[in-house]
């Protein structure tokens, strides 16, 4: 489609680009939108119906909505946020400039500005960053005939009406009504004799990462979001955790690599931006790094009368680190899934205790035939090499597992603590190991 726009454009046929603007799918404009520049960007958008617009303004990448905001008049900058959703127009003035948020805020409308204010206010990654202030909310104590006219009446100010929340007189929380119970109910009953008072909810400075856990662990659609006194101030819904789900996958992808997180996408991070996300943790591994030739170092004279235990280091490093990177990265996800918590670290230290004692000893017998038969090397030197094989295995799957625990426990990212930053511990391991067993098993 993009190329279809930008060929359009070239050919300045905008009758026909207006056509199929309107018969697109906003998804699939806002993907288009996405890879153009920033002056076709702003020409192929105003082309797009008022109403379709919004729709995909909201589904525009943040970085790439902030840029189609400086091309468009302020006139156009007001009616688009007055017309979004409260929480997807704040996720687009958060990354904006405070003078050019203000600028926006007095000229939109005053509930409008209430809204996006009361969002402004929470802490990012909290549900009250994510949450919406448009959602249907009816009191407990009204006839079903009065909260269905309530709804209709304010239909187009939600963003879904398939869950309505009950609240009391005080706005606290009693509980929630799907649409359909409305619907087909005795209009006459009362809406307390229909509230499920059952329902699940989290406070506003809940981390949006629980929120997404809760959502898949109760397979539900919406959440509703209270204060500390269980007043209903907001809703989660669905697709505000998808986005959720994305960017904590992409972070922890991210981090896992030894690369610092940027908000932007790949194609919207500068050289200098994508330099200073990755290059704090290369400094800091290769650093680290040179304690591994501090050891070979300290073990030179050892290797002049074993020349051949050179020819191993690399393999013992290499099998040890992807060892550890195993363990690490599927701790890391049963973490972020909740299937397993500090308490359990005594029983996944025992497990990976056993899967680490199986796969060292298939491994070490392989690499022991391996070294008599193809690399001809004396039968001491091989089993130096092996039983330094099985040990640094050993050592880096229970290595692979305590770190990314030990850090959730002191609520640190467990990304973190994944193959960049252990193989250069293993490593270390490895090495004083295997000299040490040459020393034993060769008399060195």
């Amino acid at each position: 489609m993009e190329e279809r726009i930008l060929s359009l454009i070239e050919e300045k046929d905008y009758k026909t680009l207006k056509s199929i603007l309107k018969e697109s799918d906003e998804a699939d404009i806002a993907e288009a939108l996405s890879d153009l520049s920033k002056s076709e960007l702003a020409k192929v958008f105003r082309l797009i119906s008022k109403d379709k617009a919004v729709d995909v303004f909201a589904l525009l990448d943040v970085s790439v909505a902030t840029e189609l905001l400086e091309y468009l008049t302020d006139r156009e900058t007001v009616s688009l946020i007055d017309d979004m959703p409260a929480d997807d127009a704040t996720d687009i003035l958060e990354e904006m400039p405070a003078n050019i948020v203000d600028k926006i805020l007095k000229q939109c409308s005053k509930e409008t500005r209430k809204d996006i204010n009361k969002l402004l206010k929470y802490e990012e990654d909290s549900a009250g960053s994510i949450m919406t202030v448009e959602y249907p909310e009816i009191k407990s104590n009204l006839l079903i005939s009065q909260a269905i006219k309530i709804i209709k009446e304010k239909k187009d100010e939600y963003e879904t009406v398939t869950t309505c929340f009950v609240i009391d007189e005080k706005r606290r929380l009693v509980g929630s009504i799907q649409l359909t119970n409305l619907l087909f109910n005795d209009k006459n009953k009362s809406i307390s004799d229909i509230v499920d008072s059952n329902i699940k909810y989290v406070y506003t400075n809940t981390d949006q990462e629980e929120v997404a856990s809760d959502f898949q662990k109760y397979d539900i659609t919406v959440m509703p979001v209270v204060d500390s006194e269980k007043r209903l101030v907001g809703i989660i819904t669905i697709d505000d955790i998808m986005d959720v789900l994305e960017e904590e996958a992409t972070e922890d992808m991210k981090k896992m690599a030894a690369i610092i997180p940027v908000d932007k996408p790949y194609d919207k991070t500068g050289v200098f931006e994508t330099f200073k996300a990755r290059i704090p943790w290369l400094l800091l591994l290769m650093v680290s790094a040179t304690f591994t030739g501090k050891i070979i170092q300290s073990f030179e004279d050892k290797l002049a009368t074993v020349t051949i235990l050179t020819a191993f280091i690399p393999m013992l490093m290499d099998t040890g680190g992807n060892a550890g990177g195993q363990t690490s990265v599927s701790i890391i996800r049963a973490l972020s899934l909740n299937d397993i918590e500090f308490k359990d670290i005594f029983k996944v230290v025992f497990k990976e205790f056993r899967v680490a004692i199986l796969c060292s000893v298939v491994l070490g017998i392989a690499n022991f035939i391996k070294m008599i038969l193809i690399d001809n090397v004396g039968y001491l030197v091989a089993l130096s090499v092996c039983v330094t094989l099985c040990l640094t295995i050993i050592i880096a799957k229970v290595i692979g597992c305590i770190l990314p625990m030990v850090a959730k426990k002191l609520r640190f990212d467990p990304a973190v603590m994944a193959s960049p930053f252990i193989t250069t511990i293993v490593d270390a391991c490895s090495l004083l190991v295997y000299f040490q067993i040459a020393t034993l098993i060769l008399g060195l």
